[in-house]
């Protein structure tokens, strides 16, 4: 039997399997880049990069929970001028799709930094970063309410031809409808989800675990909540979901296809293991040929419900 095909579109950005990482997980490549042949990822999705360069909340910043990780790293990045003279060099290496995740204080810095990047080819696409629970400006701001969501992304249409992928908010009264408004605005896809605003306190001291007394909750904790919004996004719209919360094994990615997700990424796992994803993409694999399905896009959205 031939191998299945494991290469998916996502606008005009070409992946050659279902995989990337989640951003904030990978840093900008060459912090894995001895842990991982990149030239296996789907894409790479980069830390978020906004206008200018950005320093990022106090520590500590990050806290290990039962279920998974609680951070609150505040978007620290070298701003997009930064970022085409440090990282780009580096990632046009590999023949892998780099994904840019931006975002900004405010509405016009999304723009700005589409502006300092489009013209890099290297740059494949913009996953709009519409739903971080850490930043005290911008992030879950622009992402929480349906018109400031919309004006946002049309606003990152009008400034590129390449796929834009809002990231949407996990804390929404109904996801699709977002998931909707990001079709109905130019988007080539949408990503699911982002963490979930949480919070731990130290009983002893009295204070919160983190500086910035909340922040977001990843790993195998909300990969139910994740499922359950890749379901209702994907009977709301037509574009591709890249899915995303708790990926650990094979059978997680593959939970999230069949929910809906046309791609998706490992992110908290990257810290744990780094092979994880090299073991995800070969397990989709091995899934695929097992089930008898000739591509990855087959068992997109068949969960039976």
């Amino acid at each position: 039997m031939n191998k299945p095909r494991m290469e998916i579109k996502i606008g005009s950005m070409m992946m050659k399997n279902p995989v990337t990482v989640a951003s904030g997980t990978f840093g900008y490549g060459p912090e894995y880049a001895e842990l991982v042949d990149l030239n296996r990822l789907g894409a790479i999705t980069v830390k978020g990069i906004c206008p200018d360069e950005h320093v990022g909340n106090p520590t500590p910043r990050t806290f290990e929970t039962r279920g998974g990780m609680l951070n609150a790293i505040g978007l620290p990045g070298p701003g997009a001028k930064g970022f085409l003279k440090k990282y780009i060099p580096f990632l046009k290496q590999f023949d892998t799709p780099v994904i840019v995740n931006i975002w900004g204080k405010a509405m016009e810095d999304y723009g700005r930094v589409v502006e300092l990047l489009d013209d890099e080819p290297a740059v494949s696409a913009y996953e709009i970063n519409l739903s971080c629970p850490n930043v005290k400006e911008g992030g879950s701001a622009f992402g929480t309410t349906l018109d400031m969501f919309s004006r946002t992304v049309e606003l990152v249409r009008g400034k590129t031809q390449k796929p834009i992928i809002p990231k949407l908010a996990p804390n929404v009264p109904n996801i699709g409808s977002f998931a909707k408004a990001a079709e109905e605005c130019g988007s080539d896809a949408v990503s699911i989800m982002n963490t979930m605003p949480a919070m731990a306190i130290d009983i002893e001291t009295l204070k919160p675990q983190l500086a910035n007394r909340f922040g977001g909750l990843s790993g195998p904790a909300i990969k139910p909540i994740a499922i359950k919004l890749v379901f209702d996004a994907f009977r709301a719209c037509r574009i591709p979901i890249i899915g995303m919360g708790g990926i650990f094994e094979p059978e997680d990615a593959i939970e999230f296809m069949v929910a809906g997700a046309t791609a998706v990424a490992v992110g908290t796992a990257n810290f744990v293991d780094p092979g994880t994803l090299v073991r995800v993409i070969d397990g989709i694999e091995t899934y695929l040929a097992r089930k008898g399905h000739a591509a990855a896009t087959e068992i997109v959205g068949m969960v039976k419900a």
